[in-house]
């Protein structure tokens, strides 16, 4: 039994939103074949995810030189903490993103930035950094208006590439990445795309069950 996080960043319902589909579709695949994991959603639109801002750099300022922190810089602190620790408990993770403006929503970003910390997720060694969390898994499913699989706009696809060098960048190099796109470019085949998309959700999601 596995402790799967499934972590979305689209504040769209689900029936407006291709990556959320397409989420929900091999979600319920995967239970098919996993029935007794866990599996906790992180709606990043929908909780608190701190920004490193003034805040937080001022806090981790007097953390290094054992300053007290402020009511406010302790709840903040407080709460990147809590995103960590949960994230560090899980055995796999579930990205589900749209593309937007070529890049990936801005809570994905934040939410990244919470789970970048030395000493629980990578180290510093004489040969370099060193990922912490070897031996799990991450899926991205990933929604794409345009055309990003080939063509003159795979240079422009940035999003997928950054999210699975970050992930081996924190000792996870077990990356899977399924896709729906080119729903904007030809519309009268949208249904089409998300169609064949789900079927292939359903082959992902049993070698991801397996995992």
């Amino acid at each position: 039994m596995a402790k799967v996080l499934y972590i979305t960043a689209n504040p769209k319902p689900i029936d407006l939103s291709y990556s959320l589909q397409l989420g929900d579709h091999f979600l319920a695949e995967y239970r098919k074949h996993n029935p007794n994991d866990t599996i906790e959603h992180v709606d990043l639109y929908k909780v608190d995810v701190p920004f490193i801002d003034g805040l937080v750099l001022g806090a981790w300022g007097k953390l290094a030189h054992g300053q007290e922190l402020t009511g406010e810089e302790t709840r903040v602190i407080n709460r990147m903490d809590e995103i960590l620790n949960q994230f560090l408990s899980a055995d796999k993770y579930i990205f589900v993103t749209p593309l937007w403006n070529l890049s990936y929503p801005p809570m994905l970003k934040a939410y990244i930035d919470n789970i970048l910390m030395a000493g629980k997720t990578f180290k510093y060694t004489e040969a370099g950094s060193e990922g912490l969390l070897k031996g799990k898994s991450v899926l991205h499913i990933q929604a794409r208006g345009g055309f990003y699989s080939e063509g003159p706009a795979v240079a422009l696809e940035f999003t997928n590439p950054y999210l699975k060098q970050i992930m081996a960048f924190i000792g996870i190099t077990d990356y899977t990445h399924l896709y729906v796109e080119g729903m904007n470019a030809t519309p009268d085949k949208a249904n089409e795309i998300l169609a064949a998309a789900k079927r292939n959700a359903e082959d992902v999601a049993f070698a991801f069950a397996q995992k």
